[in-house]
């Protein structure tokens, strides 16, 4: 049968408490790594559309008339294809009075004819950082920066026209790696707790495995196989241990003194009685009589309150125990000597390993009564 531990057991304790500490472990542990890795792959997403807004402003060019162009200086595949994912865009500021078609936002070819709308946005020194929405309803995270370019064809000095660049991306892309792992984190960590507690099992089970000694041990006592709690016991349990058979120790002593007032007790009382049967007989008549029944009364109720007193005292000694097989055989042999005159055969058929949970004396006296008895009545057998 499995070992399965109680729920009002120390096994089942110590098991539930690791358990549930591993388990708060593991999901402080699982929020705690998804965290940094969440932050870290933000972090490289990040870093990604700045390097790209760097490359950006840098290959722009500005014109005579204040406007800017790529010139094809900014190639990148990642904005070629038509919602890709990857966009950029170049917003100039409005001037009054411009040439037409000035004011108008350049965005690279992933965006065809959309725009990135933004949601919200968070300024960091130079930086501008935040949300949008792009082609399609993709959720985009994006960066910009306002950047003056000169006038080439005014000479007045500070003559500047100024124009925001923007690059963003699909925010599905780190979604989907921060998805997958997280995943990979609650199998993993799911595996570790399973493999942990199977641990804490095996664990306790062999922790506690001194403390399921203990009733084998007490059960041998009480069958009579051992006097006192023996075996190695762990530092912890040794102090029970020696207590338990300190206690035996005490029991054995209480009960063999009980049983020394019994035997004075016996001997105080049997003599008064013998002193009365002896002046019944040496003076005869109704008076003697008298006397002689209630000494025999007397002498039967001495007898039978001394016989269950030392009865319960040999059971109260924990662990006496003797064999019945040799017992019964020394009974027939003097038994058989006894009835010699009727012939009577007596048979002992008895188990080897049998036990009677008491003294010897005690077993020879209430055995050999029951056998003395069937002798008397036998015809033939017993």
């Amino acid at each position: 049968m499995p070992w399965r531990p109680r729920l009002d057991s120390l096994a089942a304790r110590l098991i539930a408490s690791a358990a549930v500490w591993t388990m708060l472990g593991l999901i402080a542990g699982g929020f705690v790594l998804s965290g940094i890795f969440s932050a870290s792959v933000q972090s490289d997403f990040d870093a990604r559309l700045k390097f790209d807004l760097d490359g950006m402003i840098a290959a722009a060019e500005p014109d005579q008339t204040g406007g800017v162009s790529l010139q094809g200086r900014f190639t990148d595949p990642r904005f070629e294809r038509i919602y890709s994912g990857w966009y950029w865009q170049i917003v100039p500021d409005k001037i009054t009075g411009g040439a037409p078609g000035s004011d108008q936002t350049q965005i690279s070819r992933s965006l065809f004819d959309k725009t990135i709308r933004r949601t919200d946005t968070s300024k960091s020194k130079t930086l501008i950082w935040g949300h949008g929405i792009g082609p399609e309803n993709q959720r985009v995270r994006f960066v910009a920066r306002h950047v003056e370019f000169p006038i080439l064809s005014t000479a007045a000095p500070g003559d500047t026209r100024g124009y925001t660049f923007l690059v963003a991306s699909d925010m599905s892309e780190i979604q989907d790696q921060i998805e997958d792992f997280n995943q990979m984190l609650f199998w993993s960590f799911a595996l570790l707790g399973a493999g942990l507690i199977g641990a804490m099992l095996f664990q306790v089970r062999i922790g506690l495995q001194p403390l399921r000694r203990l009733p084998i041990a007490l059960a041998h006592i009480r069958d009579g196989k051992a006097r006192r709690l023996v075996g190695d016991f762990p530092t912890e349990i040794e102090p029970l241990a020696t207590e338990v058979n300190n206690l035996i120790g005490h029991s054995e002593e209480v009960v063999g003194r009980a049983r020394t007032h019994v035997s004075n007790l016996a001997h105080a009382l049997k003599t008064p009685l013998s002193v009365l049967t002896s002046e019944a007989h040496a003076e005869p008549g109704p008076l003697a009589d008298s006397v002689m029944r209630q000494v025999e009364a007397m002498r039967r109720h001495v007898d039978h309150y001394l016989a269950r007193a030392r009865a319960a005292g040999a059971l109260d000694v924990i662990g006496t125990r003797a064999p019945v097989q040799p017992v019964l055989n020394d009974l027939a042999r003097v038994l058989r000597r006894i009835h010699v005159e009727k012939n009577v055969t007596i048979n002992v058929d008895c188990p080897l390993d049998l036990a009677f949970r008491g003294e010897k004396q005690d077993l020879e006296e209430m055995a050999g009564n029951l056998i003395d008895n069937a002798c008397k009545w036998a015809k033939a057998r017993v």
